[in-house]
């Protein structure tokens, strides 16, 4: 990841904080404040499909955030002080998550569809649909994954040996 031109080349980068079950993103996180990028994470609103990406001070302002009831840190709702990455500059690039991929792009998600309505989102800003990279286990690689209409399909799958 922290070796790929997309990464080295973005200045505004949005990366999720990890589940258990899925790729680990910390180490990626404290390169994206090592070269002095900017990090942006998600905030879930819960029983809706909104997401919005807010601004990290710091790797250690990740200690800082309460978990949600998937067990995930993230800004609160009454943290109003972050930067969301759409009220300013938009975003480059976009690390996501999910639980199967395809070699055509598709992605599956967790079902609520909180990355295809911010990737709508973003294509409506002035710098444009951010480039995405999803982060996956080789396992994880499909021969196809069931998508909708409503999907949006990322640019790149990166896993080990890919």
């Amino acid at each position: 990841v922290i070796g790929h031109p997309k990464y080295q080349d973005s200045k505004r980068i949005a990366i999720f904080l990890s589940m258990p079950d899925e790729i680990q993103t910390e180490e990626i996180i404290k390169d994206i404040f090592k070269q002095g990028k900017e990090c942006f994470i998600p905030r879930y609103k819960p029983d809706s499909n909104h997401m919005d990406m807010l601004k990290l001070a710091s790797v250690e302002d990740i200690s800082s955030l309460p978990l949600t009831s998937w067990n995930i840190q993230q800004p609160s709702d009454d943290d109003n002080v972050r930067e969301e990455a759409l009220s300013g500059g938009g975003l480059d690039l976009i690390f996501m998550p999910g639980l199967g991929f395809d070699k055509k792009g598709n992605r599956l998600g967790r079902g609520k569809g909180y990355y295809d309505t911010y990737l709508e989102r973003c294509v409506k800003h002035p710098s444009g649909k951010p480039y995405t990279i999803a982060l996956a286990f080789r396992e994880q690689i499909c021969e196809s994954v069931p998508v909708t209409e409503n999907d949006v399909q990322i640019d790149e799958i990166l896993y080990e040996d890919c």
